[in-house]
């Protein structure tokens, strides 16, 4: 079927183009109206600005080019499936929430509150968010070149790839599962608390009493910074490229590192025999 072309023009009004399909949009403003493209099927958007809430609910097959969510267009992108958008502002909070099969690929997003909730299949390439609750409780993600301003990232996540990225997040990957992050930069108090299988290949990492309470926690080249009570009561597999700052009552498991300046093993709270600690730095502390 062929595509209708809409371009240049002003819409207003709730759910402007309600059910619209087989739609080409381009250099258009949807201004005020909620609601304008709901139930939206195979649609083309280019240089569109959206200037009130809801825009694609229950939308489906949808590829966004240059185009502009404002602050009001809030809660934008619910319930949808199959939505690309790239070389994008999003500066709507509590955008992409219960949606699937999601590829943003150069896209800002400076209001993310609350953004990516409860989704899954998402692919982030080149992205900048800032916002707390970033990607909480959604699956299937991966991330290259994410840069991540705000805390409780991916809380209660699953089955995520992070590469080349760098996240401020205090709490960051908290109750989460089946986690791989590689050649990234972590800064935030309390990572990863109440997570399993989570591994960390060639990182940075700076963190207050992070990676604890983690079941299987595997760690290969990284670098803990400034990092202090880390691994209570976690089974670990760490290799370190670094002196560690303190460590607390890990459960069991393997720490390999350039030296520490202080271990904590208490006897009434874990068994201070199942953990290895093997230092390899020169002083042999």
């Amino acid at each position: 079927m062929a595509q209708e072309v809409i371009s240049q023009r002003r819409l207003t009004g709730e759910r402007a183009l309600l059910w619209g399909h087989d739609l080409k949009i381009a250099d258009t403003v949807f201004a005020d109206g909620e609601s304008p493209l709901k139930h939206a099927r195979d649609v083309g958007l280019e240089r569109v600005v959206f200037e009130w809430k809801y825009p694609l609910w229950y939308a489906r097959n949808v590829v966004a080019n240059a185009c502009v969510l404002t602050e009001n267009a809030r809660s934008g992108i619910w319930y949808t499936d199959q939505v690309s958008v790239a070389d994008s502002l999003i500066a709507a909070p509590k955008t992409f929430r219960r949606s699937k099969n999601i590829r943003l690929s150069h896209v800002d997003l400076p209001n993310a509150q609350e953004t990516m909730w409860g989704c899954s299949d998402i692919e982030l390439n080149d992205v900048s968010a800032r916002g707390d609750y970033f990607g909480m409780n959604s699956s299937g993600i991966v991330a290259n070149g994410l840069r991540l301003t705000g805390n409780y990232g991916f809380d209660g996540g699953s089955n995520i790839e992070v590469s080349n990225s760098t996240l401020m997040s205090k709490d960051a990957f908290w109750n989460c599962h089946d986690v791989v992050v590689r050649d990234s930069t972590i800064i935030g108090e309390y990572l990863g608390w109440n997570s399993s299988n989570l591994t960390f290949i060639n990182c940075t990492i700076e963190s207050l009493q992070g990676l604890c309470y983690i079941d299987n926690l595997v760690m290969r080249g990284c670098r803990l910074i400034n990092t202090t009570l880390a691994f209570e009561y976690s089974t670990v597999d760490a290799e370190i490229d670094s002196r560690i700052g303190s460590i607390i009552n890990p459960t069991s498991g393997v720490i390999r590192c350039q030296g520490v300046d202080e271990v904590i093993l208490e006897a009434d709270r874990v068994d201070t025999g199942a953990t290895s600690i093997v230092v390899t730095g020169g002083d042999g502390r």
